[in-house]
């Protein structure tokens, strides 16, 4: 019965472990408790309609729920494993009144010091083998605070590159070209830059979904109302008569296709076209889309 009590701890830690694993370094990234607990908060604020600077902390608030679920399963899964073999199994510090606790409480207490390495040595494994797992606690909890540490430094340049495009559309509709002045070379140049900008984000969605769930704020930063104007550029390449106009125009078109497809499987749910996924898009982010 001690062993079974000692594998479902091990499950728990395994099952957080995997979660991670999935969110942060598996080329899908596609988290399953992770995606679960960001939906949620997300769907929560659009649906009490929260003000828009509260909303702007959905996505901060989410990661940090997310590391803290991750941490919370990772000290309890160990706690389990140690439960059974507590205190028999351990040495403990003279004159020290941990002994004289619940066996749960000192598990907790002991997986909580080791997973952050403090190392205080009250509590000792005196068994082989918990002398030999317990180091591994220690490696888990440096490996999740070297994690959330590359998260959020991965996670602000995504959002970077998406706030970056969403200002340059909105300044180029201000411009107003006309489609006589993107019928040159210099339209051509535009339209490609704008399509390899566009093939960016949409692989930011794809390797850091949880990206989508911070709020860009003031609408000329927010990709979710400008991306329509990214579309009628499109149209105007693709009907221009020069032939690299045309050519450049394929190319945006073809990359907003990818992003819409990226935004509808991962996020909406849609089926619809790109300009019906790009409204629901705007819709979501509690935005509408900049007319052309």
């Amino acid at each position: 019965m001690e062993w079974l009590v000692s594998l479902a701890g091990a499950g728990l830690v395994m099952a957080a472990l995997r979660d991670l694993f999935h969110t942060l370094w598996h080329p899908t990234r596609h988290g399953g408790l992770s995606r679960l607990v960001m939906t949620v908060l997300w769907r929560l604020a659009r649906h009490l309609r929260v003000r828009g600077r509260v909303v702007g902390l959905v996505g901060p608030l989410a990661m940090v729920t997310v590391v803290g679920m991750w941490a919370v399963t990772i000290i309890l899964g160990w706690a389990i494993i140690y439960w059974p073999h507590m205190p028999g199994a351990f040495t403990f510090t003279p004159g020290s009144k941990a002994a004289q606790q619940p066996a749960l409480l000192d598990s907790v207490y002991l997986s909580l010091v080791t997973v952050a390495t403090l190392g205080l040595g009250d509590v000792v494994p005196a068994e082989g083998w918990l002398r030999l797992v317990s180091p591994l606690e220690a490696l888990i909890g440096f490996a999740l605070l070297t994690a959330t540490v590359s998260w959020v430094l991965e996670i602000y340049p995504a959002l970077s590159r998406r706030r970056v495009l969403a200002i340059r559309l909105a300044l180029l509709q201000r411009a107003d070209p006309s489609a006589q002045q993107l019928d040159c070379t210099v339209g051509a140049t535009l339209l490609e830059s704008l399509a390899t900008e566009v093939a960016r984000v949409r692989i930011d969605f794809t390797q850091y979904a949880e990206a989508y769930y911070f709020h860009d704020g003031e609408d000329h930063s927010s990709l979710a109302a400008t991306i329509g104007y990214a579309a009628d550029l499109a149209h105007s390449g693709q009907t221009a008569r020069r032939p690299d106009v045309r050519l450049t125009g394929d190319l945006l078109a073809g990359a907003l296709e990818d992003l819409a497809a990226i935004l509808d499987q991962r996020f909406l749910h849609t089926g619809g076209t790109p300009t019906e996924v790009f409204a629901a898009y705007a819709a979501d982010h509690g935005r509408g889309l900049t007319p052309s």
